[in-house]
């Protein structure tokens, strides 16, 4: 898997991050806790890391030496990750940390035999149906838990509201569902996917809701995220470039004054032997 990446995608990684924090669910780290083993060094991969947003949150929250393993297919991303990772576990114990750089949906169960915990935040939905059933076979192989976390669902409720926002929203869907290089993403359908491939491997699914939710405080975050939507709506459906020239001014103009709300709907995913 190879993904293009806009140059300023670690400035989006930054922006987004406070958002993740709030939304991601504590009571599913609550229930990984309980069954995490108590001995040895937790050793952690962690899928897709970006700039180790994930790490810098999760390694606080669990107890116990640990170990990081982050993959990203960007070295760059990987570096920065390494810098800004946490030097101690919840109860002060160690944290430390290697990355790996390549093609994290070519992993094998083989490669994650070390592996107390797989963690992935914001992937799935740029997965195929084939990468995505690899991942699951070689984490359920290797026998470890696994916490997915902000799987976008495709909901998205604008407020206040306007005509052409599900009309925008649909087109956006369909664009997370395109096909890029013979690949074709599973966008919202991804966490559906994701539990069915579980399923077929006897694991359970925890399930979750952790929406974005986005008002005056996140007014720069919202502004940028609305840009992008609205951009990606765009490129599915060329026909509302012209439709969608008031809209996107004044509905910029609402989210640079605060006045814009919006909820996007993510899920939380953890997957358990039980």
């Amino acid at each position: 898997m190879s993904i293009d990446l806009p140059p300023d995608f670690a400035q989006w990684l930054a922006l987004r991050e406070p958002a993740d924090v709030a939304a991601r669910s504590i009571e599913l780290v609550d229930t990984l806790r309980a069954t995490l083993p108590g001995h040895g060094p937790l050793v952690v991969h962690d899928l897709g890391a970006g700039t180790g947003s994930l790490g810098r949150w999760l390694a606080p929250l669990l107890p116990g030496a640990q170990h990081w393993i982050l993959h990203d297919q960007d070295p760059d991303l990987l570096a920065r990750a390494y810098a800004g990772m946490p030097a101690t576990a919840a109860d002060g114990a160690p944290v430390t940390v290697e990355t790996r750089p390549g093609d994290l949906t070519r992993l094998t169960a083989a490669e994650l035999t070390d592996a107390a915990l797989v963690t992935a935040s914001a992937l799935l939905d740029m997965l195929t149906v084939e990468e995505l059933d690899r991942l699951v076979a070689a984490g359920a192989e290797a026998g470890c838990p696994a916490l997915f976390l902000i799987s976008v669902t495709g909901t998205v409720r604008l407020t206040p509201a306007d005509p052409l926002d599900d009309e925008v929203a649909a087109a956006f869907n369909g664009h997370q569902r395109r096909t890029v290089g013979g690949r074709r993403l599973l966008g919202p359908d991804a966490v559906d996917a994701c539990v069915a491939a579980f399923a077929r491997h006897g694991v359970d699914v925890e399930l979750r809701p952790s929406p974005w939710r986005l008002g005056p405080e996140q007014a720069t975050l919202t502004a940028e995220w609305f840009t992008g939507w609205l951009d990606a709506a765009r490129e599915q459906r060329p026909d509302l470039t012209a439709r969608t020239g008031e809209y996107a001014r004044r509905r910029l103009a609402e989210a640079e004054s605060g006045r814009l709300g919006v909820l996007v709907g993510h899920v939380d995913l953890l997957a358990l032997r039980r």
